[in-house]
């Protein structure tokens, strides 16, 4: 990961910066605790190339133009807020995304945090910089030739704001949830001959150094608790699978702790059911969900969040080997319930089984949410727009959905029920791993449900929002980190003490 941003907070008292970033709503009113560091001729210059470009004030628009001489700054960058009346569903780490899509490298810049309308709230303010923060990562440490020179320097961005020290604290917050973002999408762009199974429970557990206890369990150790679903998936690779248990105690002791399971294939070639060859690369990215549960769980530690939180991750590698998994083989799972396998392909849910039951059986969570890039049936049914979420508890619901629209990770509540339970029962066996093109996210989310006890419970099918990100005002990068912001949010405002 290159961050490339120094970012840090500042009295409003003088501008020291090549730029000036100021904020404006549809009137083009300069805020008055900009007005004194912009100066006059500044003002009037922006006023007519504002009617020129026909800059409206738009929200997340910009405006940038060449200082007049003498104003002590270079270019003064004018970003849109849209209405005033509009303020109240503004996206903050948008505009601080905007912000930073206007900023060039090598160049020290001054944002003015005042809105027209008065001063800007601490929440705000550190909204802003977590836009900054994540539209400035990008993921080229693979690269030797490509930067250019100016490129290398870093974007030096001081925000001003009248009280510094009353955004101390959401400064701290934004910070750790930024640090949690980038941690997974750096695990999501990383090649799989790089990042594979041990190599990935070994940066987990880094998280060790903010206070997370860690405990990896290999295949001896999976073997003799009995996660025979997990451990067949990878039987046909050279790489040994592994578990890592992540345990944030931010709680009083007893306080039952909320659980987060991710899907963590480092590579997916579909093992013998073998997926066609163009596109195969992206399979990188089949580890998502297990990115997630670790950059959730390092925000959580980074922000001393009050809550006992487990972040359980499978960790696996899907390869075609002569020691592979076959289609027609019947696997018993740590439930003890057996699984006719009908595709290889069909490897997630196997991976997640076994893990599940470990987590509600050891843990006894308030509740458990599993992520996953789990089926190319989910793209099908909601794009890229939404992750798709299945569940039996109406609050967990509710509360992902209402998380999901403030942080802008949504997602689209799907259905469950007998009717679809009925279609992966097996001929052979307790279960199949598959059930054909129909309902296909739907069966698979059924095939979890039947690991699941009476455990409040949420699947979150993220095959179209956890790689291959759409470019964004916050995100550039493959691999977005979708789901940390998501899941910090819930617990923020649920199941913190």
């Amino acid at each position: 990961m290159s961050q490339r941003l120094k970012l840090e907070s500042k009295a409003l008292t003088e501008i020291a910066g090549q730029d000036v970033v100021i904020l404006l709503s549809d009137t083009l009113a300069v805020p008055s605790a900009a007005e004194a560091f912009v100066g006059a001729d500044a003002r009037a210059l922006l006023a007519r190339a504002a009617s020129a470009e026909r800059f409206g004030g738009k929200a997340y628009t910009a405006l940038t133009l060449l200082a007049p001489q003498g104003s002590g700054f270079e270019r003064l960058i004018a970003v849109g807020l849209g209405p005033e009346a509009d303020r109240g569903t503004l996206d903050f780490v948008k505009l601080g995304g905007a912000i930073a899509g206007r900023i060039g490298h090598g160049r020290i810049t001054d944002v003015v945090l005042a809105l027209p309308e008065g001063e800007i709230d601490p929440r705000q303010a550190a909204d802003i910089a977590l836009g900054l923060r994540l539209r400035s990562y990008t993921f080229d440490r693979y690269k030797t030739k490509t930067r250019k020179p100016e490129e290398a320097e870093p974007r030096i961005v001081t925000l001003r704001l009248p009280d510094p020290a009353a955004a101390k604290k959401a400064m701290k917050v934004a910070e750790a949830l930024a640090g949690g973002v980038e941690i997974a999408r750096d695990l999501v762009n990383e090649p799989p001959n790089v990042l594979y199974p041990e190599e990935f429970a070994d940066r987990a557990a880094k998280l060790a150094k903010l206070g997370v206890e860690i405990e990896i369990l290999d295949e001896k150790q999976l073997k003799k608790i009995g996660m025979r679903a997990l451990l067949g998936v990878g039987q046909g690779s050279r790489r040994e699978s592994r578990v890592a248990i992540m345990r944030w105690n931010g709680a009083k002791s007893g306080v039952q702790p909320v659980a987060f399971v991710g899907k963590g294939v480092t590579f997916d070639t579909g093992g013998i059911s073998l997926k066609p060859g163009a596109g195969m690369e992206d399979m990188k990215g089949d580890m998502a969900g297990a990115a997630c549960v670790v950059g959730l769980m390092h925000a959580l530690a980074a922000r001393k969040a009050k809550v006992n939180a487990i972040g359980i991750i499978g960790l696996v590698e899907n390869m075609p080997d002569g020691n592979a998994q076959r289609p027609g083989d019947i696997v018993t799972s740590l439930s003890g319930q057996t699984i006719e396998i009908i595709n290889t392909d069909a490897e997630g849910r196997l991976v997640l089984a076994d893990v599940l039951w470990y987590t509600q059986e050891r843990f006894k969570p308030r509740f458990m949410i599993n992520l996953a890039t789990l089926t190319g049936a989910i793209l099908v049914a909601l794009a890229q727009e939404h992750a798709g979420l299945f569940t039996n508890s109406d609050e967990l619901a509710d509360r992902l959905s209402a998380a999901g629209t403030a942080t802008g990770e949504t997602v689209w509540r799907m259905p469950l029920g007998k009717a679809y339970d009925k279609m992966i029962d097996s001929k052979f066996a307790d279960m199949k791993n598959a059930a054909g093109r129909h309902g296909g996210s739907i069966t698979a989310a059924q095939f979890l449900q039947r690991h699941v006890n009476d455990t409040p419970w949420a699947h979150l099918d993220i095959a179209g929002t956890g790689m291959g990100a759409k470019d964004s005002e916050i995100n550039r990068s493959w691999g977005p980190g979708w789901g940390v912001r998501l899941l910090d949010r819930l617990v923020a405002e649920h199941y913190e003490a």
